[in-house]
């Protein structure tokens, strides 16, 4: 976008990831959290993302990797090598497919309309269709594609190492002249299975399924993340693991309720972040940093809205929360939907280094 007195800027708002312009530049945009280093801030956002569902960073171990000394986009590139490592050392796949040629001797189904087409006069050729079993499928063909794709994008000499050796490995593989639509071929039965994780980094990089919505004419490669969506994963992780210890139920985006109905069909479908046994407590992450020099601390009208429709539609809840990054700030009022405080509101507060909540009267 183009801003007065600044020329053309970028706004990423609420997104956080890397971003490459088309003169090689990459900026990579952190979770804003106070008093924590750049380091610090790139390996929590990498346990983000391990959190989040049909993604290709679940099963990743960083244990090996150097957030200080590694920029973003070469992390992301080096994820995605250790999967294809693991994938090559299981063996890529192969599949029958249809070749056509026109050769000196006849080989599987001689094809009789381009037989006479090209070889009224060369009676010694025969024009065949036969099934050969070639490793040149439709999913090698992507992943060979992202591969010379990252080979471009990659500025440590360590991938692009490690890339220029899995290339040869797939050296008989052709390359996709059209993604959308090989993908739309793309077969994952269950002999297909080790073959899940890699090609949803392949979606990621070739048809830059960021997970947000960005473009930009002046952009080379965007890999950006709604920190609302992440910070919702994280904190639903932490919940349902710590309940997993002290034995209660956590849902995550229920879907039970709906806020009205027409005709006995549920329409305006509720969808609380996290449901707590059966609704006993129900609460909402929110990505925003409240502030007591804003109105109310800047918590907005919309929400307390919300959650008021979720109280009085779980018939068990006795509490509400809505939690927050902690920032500086620690403690607010608990608000009371009734007189009679049978319906209470609590604002808590989620510490993404340490993974705890302030304070700590969620069950």
């Amino acid at each position: 976008m183009t801003k007065k007195g600044y020329g053309k800027v970028l706004q990423a708002q609420n997104y956080v990831g890397v971003i490459q312009t088309k003169d090689g530049t990459t900026i990579e945009i952190l979770p804003k959290i106070q008093e924590i280093s750049i380091e610090e801030s790139k390996k929590i956002l990498i346990k983000m993302l391990k959190t989040l569902k049909k993604s290709p960073f679940k099963n990743f171990n960083m244990a090996h990797l150097k957030p200080d000394s590694m920029p973003l986009l070469e992390i992301f590139i080096t994820m995605f090598l250790d999967e294809l490592s693991m994938l090559i050392k299981k063996g890529i796949k192969s599949d029958y497919v249809t070749q056509e040629e026109n050769l000196a001797y006849l080989k599987g189904k001689l094809q009789m309309k381009e037989q006479i087409a090209r070889n009224s006069i060369h009676k010694e050729r025969f024009f065949v269709a036969y099934d050969e079993y070639v490793s040149n499928r439709v999913e090698n063909r992507l992943i060979k594609t992202t591969l010379q794709y990252l080979y471009k994008q990659s500025k440590t000499n360590s991938n692009k190492k490690r890339i220029r050796e899995y290339l040869f490995v797939f050296d008989e593989v052709g390359v996709s002249h059209a993604v959308k639509s090989d993908f739309a071929k793309v077969k994952l039965g269950r002999q297909m299975k080790d073959y899940e994780q890699i090609l949803i980094w392949v979606k990621t990089f070739l048809l830059e399924h960021s997970y947000s919505p960005y473009k930009g004419s002046d952009l080379a490669f965007a890999l950006l993340f709604d920190m609302n969506l992440l910070f919702e994963s994280y904190v639903g992780h932490y919940l349902k693991k710590n309940g997993q210890k002290r034995k209660y139920d956590v849902s995550l985006q229920d879907k039970q309720h709906h806020l009205v109905y027409s005709e006995q069909k549920g329409i305006y479908s509720l969808r609380p972040d996290i449901v707590i046994d059966d609704g006993t407590a129900i609460a909402d992450t929110k990505w925003k940093i409240l502030s007591k020099e804003k109105t109310r601390q800047g918590i907005a009208g919309s929400d307390l809205y919300q959650m008021y429709a979720y109280g009085t539609k779980y018939n068990n809840c006795k509490k509400l929360y809505m939690i927050y990054p902690k920032d500086t700030q620690t403690t607010l009022p608990i608000y009371n939907y009734h007189e009679d405080k049978s319906l209470p509101l609590s604002i808590l507060f989620f510490d993404l280094q340490s993974k705890t909540l302030t304070p700590q009267i969620f069950i």
